[in-house]
Protein backbone atom coordinates (compact mmCIF):
# COMPACT_ATOMS: atom_id res chain seq x y z
CA UNK A 1 0.00 0.00 0.00
CA UNK A 2 1.35 3.36 -0.36
CA UNK A 3 1.45 6.27 2.13
CA UNK A 4 0.83 8.79 -1.24
CA UNK A 5 -2.78 11.22 -0.60
CA UNK A 6 -3.17 11.33 -4.44
CA UNK A 7 -6.63 13.12 -3.66
CA UNK A 8 -5.69 15.41 -1.31
CA UNK A 9 -2.41 16.46 -3.28
CA UNK A 10 -4.52 17.16 -6.57
CA UNK A 11 -7.31 19.48 -4.63
CA UNK A 12 -4.33 21.57 -2.83
CA UNK A 13 -3.29 22.04 -6.51
CA UNK A 14 -6.65 23.44 -7.05
CA UNK A 15 -8.10 20.33 -9.70
CA UNK A 16 -11.41 19.13 -8.54
CA UNK A 17 -12.09 15.93 -7.45
CA UNK A 18 -14.20 12.94 -7.57
CA UNK A 19 -15.43 10.73 -5.19
CA UNK A 20 -17.88 8.13 -4.77
CA UNK A 21 -19.37 6.17 -1.47
CA UNK A 22 -18.94 2.52 -0.78
CA UNK A 23 -21.63 1.33 1.23
CA UNK A 24 -22.64 -2.29 0.06
CA UNK A 25 -19.21 -3.97 1.96
CA UNK A 26 -18.35 -5.57 -1.20
CA UNK A 27 -14.65 -5.93 -2.85
CA UNK A 28 -16.20 -6.35 -6.71
CA UNK A 29 -18.31 -3.45 -6.25
CA UNK A 30 -15.11 -1.65 -4.34
CA UNK A 31 -12.92 -3.05 -7.54
CA UNK A 32 -15.55 -1.88 -10.42
CA UNK A 33 -16.57 1.70 -8.76
CA UNK A 34 -13.09 2.55 -8.14
CA UNK A 35 -11.96 1.48 -11.52
CA UNK A 36 -14.36 3.78 -13.17
CA UNK A 37 -11.80 6.52 -12.66
CA UNK A 38 -13.02 8.04 -8.80
CA UNK A 39 -10.04 10.49 -7.41
CA UNK A 40 -11.13 8.37 -3.97
CA UNK A 41 -13.81 5.68 -2.75
CA UNK A 42 -15.16 6.56 0.56
CA UNK A 43 -16.27 3.77 2.72
CA UNK A 44 -19.13 4.19 4.80
CA UNK A 45 -18.91 3.41 8.43
CA UNK A 46 -21.09 5.56 9.86
CA UNK A 47 -24.39 4.22 7.46
CA UNK A 48 -24.19 0.54 6.20
CA UNK A 49 -22.86 -2.84 7.08
CA UNK A 50 -19.21 -2.23 6.85
CA UNK A 51 -16.63 -3.36 9.31
CA UNK A 52 -12.75 -3.01 9.45
CA UNK A 53 -11.82 -6.42 8.75
CA UNK A 54 -13.79 -6.09 5.45
CA UNK A 55 -12.30 -2.78 5.14
CA UNK A 56 -9.36 -3.74 4.32
CA UNK A 57 -10.83 -6.28 1.46
CA UNK A 58 -12.16 -3.24 -0.06
CA UNK A 59 -9.20 -1.33 -0.07
CA UNK A 60 -7.27 -4.12 -1.26
CA UNK A 61 -10.01 -4.43 -4.35
CA UNK A 62 -9.46 0.04 -5.35
CA UNK A 63 -5.94 -0.38 -4.84
CA UNK A 64 -5.37 -0.99 -8.48
CA UNK A 65 -7.26 1.99 -9.76
CA UNK A 66 -5.45 4.43 -7.41
CA UNK A 67 -8.55 5.99 -5.71
CA UNK A 68 -7.59 7.49 -2.68
CA UNK A 69 -9.00 5.02 0.41
CA UNK A 70 -11.43 7.02 2.86
CA UNK A 71 -13.67 6.33 5.36
CA UNK A 72 -16.97 8.02 7.08
CA UNK A 73 -16.33 6.94 10.56
CA UNK A 74 -19.05 5.77 12.85
CA UNK A 75 -18.28 8.65 15.25
CA UNK A 76 -15.80 10.89 16.39
CA UNK A 77 -14.44 8.47 18.43
CA UNK A 78 -10.39 8.39 18.92
CA UNK A 79 -10.81 4.00 19.59
CA UNK A 80 -12.46 3.24 16.00
CA UNK A 81 -10.14 6.56 14.43
CA UNK A 82 -7.13 4.76 15.72
CA UNK A 83 -8.04 1.52 14.32
CA UNK A 84 -9.56 3.32 10.71
CA UNK A 85 -5.86 4.98 10.20
CA UNK A 86 -4.30 1.76 11.38
CA UNK A 87 -5.52 -0.58 8.21
CA UNK A 88 -3.88 2.00 6.11
CA UNK A 89 -7.40 4.59 5.66
CA UNK A 90 -5.56 7.77 4.09
CA UNK A 91 -8.46 10.16 4.61
CA UNK A 92 -11.26 10.26 7.33
CA UNK A 93 -14.84 12.02 7.31
CA UNK A 94 -15.82 12.66 11.17
CA UNK A 95 -19.68 12.96 11.57
CA UNK A 96 -21.29 15.51 13.30
CA UNK A 97 -18.61 18.26 14.58
CA UNK A 98 -20.40 20.52 16.38
CA UNK A 99 -17.34 22.98 17.60
CA UNK A 100 -14.17 23.74 17.99
CA UNK A 101 -13.53 20.81 21.02
CA UNK A 102 -14.80 18.26 18.75
CA UNK A 103 -12.60 19.40 15.98
CA UNK A 104 -9.76 19.30 18.05
CA UNK A 105 -10.59 15.68 19.27
CA UNK A 106 -10.45 14.29 16.06
CA UNK A 107 -7.44 15.84 14.86
CA UNK A 108 -5.37 14.49 18.51
CA UNK A 109 -7.22 11.06 17.56
CA UNK A 110 -5.14 11.14 14.39
CA UNK A 111 -2.14 11.81 15.53
CA UNK A 112 0.89 10.28 17.17
CA UNK A 113 2.07 11.56 20.90
CA UNK A 114 3.36 14.29 21.42
CA UNK A 115 1.08 16.27 19.23
CA UNK A 116 -2.06 13.52 19.53
CA UNK A 117 -3.66 10.59 21.28
CA UNK A 118 -3.30 7.95 18.61
CA UNK A 119 -2.24 4.81 19.62
CA UNK A 120 1.32 3.05 18.60
CA UNK A 121 1.40 -0.40 17.56
CA UNK A 122 3.32 -0.37 14.23
CA UNK A 123 3.71 -4.48 13.61
CA UNK A 124 -0.20 -4.84 14.05
CA UNK A 125 -1.37 -1.95 11.40
CA UNK A 126 -1.17 -2.59 7.74
CA UNK A 127 -0.42 1.38 7.60
CA UNK A 128 3.16 0.81 7.80
CA UNK A 129 3.26 -2.46 6.09
CA UNK A 130 2.75 -4.55 9.14
CA UNK A 131 6.02 -2.59 10.76
CA UNK A 132 8.26 -3.23 7.72
CA UNK A 133 7.69 1.02 6.46
CA UNK A 134 7.18 2.69 9.76
CA UNK A 135 10.21 5.50 8.84
CA UNK A 136 8.04 5.99 5.78
CA UNK A 137 4.68 6.14 7.48
CA UNK A 138 6.12 8.05 10.08
CA UNK A 139 7.64 10.79 7.95
CA UNK A 140 4.44 11.05 5.78
CA UNK A 141 2.11 11.63 8.72
CA UNK A 142 0.26 13.92 9.12
CA UNK A 143 0.57 16.05 5.36
CA UNK A 144 -0.83 12.86 3.41
CA UNK A 145 -3.97 12.44 6.10
CA UNK A 146 -6.80 14.30 5.03
CA UNK A 147 -8.98 15.28 7.94
CA UNK A 148 -12.62 16.13 7.63
CA UNK A 149 -15.11 17.52 9.79
CA UNK A 150 -18.75 16.81 8.67
CA UNK A 151 -20.85 20.08 8.81
CA UNK A 152 -24.51 18.60 9.37
CA UNK A 153 -26.53 20.84 11.98
CA UNK A 154 -27.57 24.84 12.49
CA UNK A 155 -25.05 24.71 15.50
CA UNK A 156 -22.24 23.32 13.40
CA UNK A 157 -22.83 26.22 10.67
CA UNK A 158 -23.11 28.66 13.72
CA UNK A 159 -19.64 27.43 14.31
CA UNK A 160 -18.15 27.53 11.35
CA UNK A 161 -15.38 29.44 11.97
CA UNK A 162 -14.01 27.69 15.56
CA UNK A 163 -14.04 24.41 13.64
CA UNK A 164 -12.04 25.20 10.52
CA UNK A 165 -10.10 27.22 12.52
CA UNK A 166 -8.17 24.51 14.69
CA UNK A 167 -4.81 23.07 13.33
CA UNK A 168 -5.23 19.96 11.46
CA UNK A 169 -8.42 19.97 10.11
CA UNK A 170 -7.70 20.18 6.09
CA UNK A 171 -11.73 20.05 4.89
CA UNK A 172 -14.97 20.79 5.80
CA UNK A 173 -17.92 18.53 4.40
CA UNK A 174 -21.08 19.70 3.90
CA UNK A 175 -24.11 17.63 4.77
CA UNK A 176 -27.74 18.12 3.24
CA UNK A 177 -29.52 15.45 4.33
CA UNK A 178 -28.52 15.71 8.15
CA UNK A 179 -28.84 19.56 8.08
CA UNK A 180 -32.48 19.48 6.59
CA UNK A 181 -33.35 17.36 9.42
CA UNK A 182 -31.87 19.41 12.25
CA UNK A 183 -34.63 22.60 11.18
CA UNK A 184 -37.31 19.01 10.94
CA UNK A 185 -37.44 19.43 6.96
CA UNK A 186 -36.01 16.08 6.46
CA UNK A 187 -34.39 15.43 2.91
CA UNK A 188 -36.72 18.30 1.55
CA UNK A 189 -34.24 20.49 -0.33
CA UNK A 190 -36.87 22.69 -1.54
CA UNK A 191 -38.02 23.96 1.53
CA UNK A 192 -37.30 27.66 1.63
CA UNK A 193 -35.88 27.00 5.32
CA UNK A 194 -33.47 24.14 4.11
CA UNK A 195 -31.90 26.06 0.76
CA UNK A 196 -31.10 29.31 3.06
CA UNK A 197 -29.22 27.25 6.01
CA UNK A 198 -27.29 25.53 3.01
CA UNK A 199 -26.50 28.62 1.36
CA UNK A 200 -25.63 30.32 4.78
CA UNK A 201 -23.18 27.46 5.48
CA UNK A 202 -21.69 27.39 1.48
CA UNK A 203 -20.65 31.39 2.34
CA UNK A 204 -19.19 30.79 5.68
CA UNK A 205 -17.14 27.88 4.40
CA UNK A 206 -15.93 29.44 1.69
CA UNK A 207 -14.98 31.96 3.77
CA UNK A 208 -12.50 29.69 5.58
CA UNK A 209 -10.15 28.64 2.84
CA UNK A 210 -10.45 25.50 3.83
CA UNK A 211 -10.89 22.78 1.42
CA UNK A 212 -14.62 22.19 0.77
CA UNK A 213 -16.81 19.11 0.36
CA UNK A 214 -20.00 18.17 -0.42
CA UNK A 215 -22.51 15.44 -1.80
CA UNK A 216 -24.81 15.83 -4.76
CA UNK A 217 -28.81 17.18 -3.88
CA UNK A 218 -31.54 15.55 -6.12
CA UNK A 219 -31.89 17.29 -9.34
CA UNK A 220 -28.40 18.92 -9.04
CA UNK A 221 -25.54 17.82 -11.37
CA UNK A 222 -22.05 17.29 -10.62
CA UNK A 223 -21.04 20.54 -12.54
CA UNK A 224 -23.50 22.82 -11.07
CA UNK A 225 -21.88 21.39 -7.26
CA UNK A 226 -18.37 22.01 -8.26
CA UNK A 227 -19.24 25.44 -9.29
CA UNK A 228 -20.62 25.97 -5.59
CA UNK A 229 -17.31 26.25 -4.69
CA UNK A 230 -16.64 22.49 -3.95
CA UNK A 231 -13.21 20.92 -4.32
CA UNK A 232 -14.76 17.08 -3.94
CA UNK A 233 -18.30 16.74 -5.09
CA UNK A 234 -18.95 12.59 -3.92
CA UNK A 235 -21.59 11.74 -6.35
CA UNK A 236 -22.07 8.05 -6.79
CA UNK A 237 -22.18 5.12 -4.47
CA UNK A 238 -22.13 1.73 -5.05
CA UNK A 239 -25.52 0.87 -4.20
CA UNK A 240 -27.43 3.77 -6.25
CA UNK A 241 -25.37 3.12 -8.97
CA UNK A 242 -25.89 -0.59 -9.23
CA UNK A 243 -29.96 0.11 -8.52
CA UNK A 244 -29.91 3.40 -10.71
CA UNK A 245 -28.93 1.09 -13.85
CA UNK A 246 -31.25 -1.80 -13.03
CA UNK A 247 -33.89 0.12 -12.98
CA UNK A 248 -33.59 2.22 -16.02
CA UNK A 249 -33.21 -0.92 -17.70
CA UNK A 250 -36.53 -2.17 -16.44
CA UNK A 251 -38.27 0.45 -17.04
CA UNK A 252 -37.23 0.90 -20.37
CA UNK A 253 -38.45 -2.76 -21.08
CA UNK A 254 -41.69 -2.15 -19.26
CA UNK A 255 -42.41 1.38 -21.04
CA UNK A 256 -42.12 0.13 -24.69
CA UNK A 257 -42.42 -4.02 -24.34
CA UNK A 258 -41.01 -6.05 -27.38
CA UNK A 259 -43.58 -6.86 -29.69
CA UNK A 260 -43.63 -11.26 -29.96
CA UNK A 261 -43.41 -12.76 -33.51
CA UNK A 262 -46.54 -15.15 -33.80
CA UNK A 263 -45.18 -19.03 -33.83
Amino acid sequence: MTVENRCKRKMLAGEPALGAWLAMGSPIAAEVVANAGYDTVIMDHEHGPGDLLNAISLMQAAAASGATPMMRVPWNDMVYIKRALDIGVMGLVVPYVQNAAEAEAAVAACRFPTEGVRGVAPHAARCSGWGSRIAAYRAAMPDELLVACQIETEEAIDNIEEIAAVEGVDMLFLGPSDISASIGHMLDMKEPKVIRLIQKAERKMRATGKLLATVTRPGKSVKWTFERGYDLVVCGQDVKLLQGAARAQVQEFRNSPPKRRDR
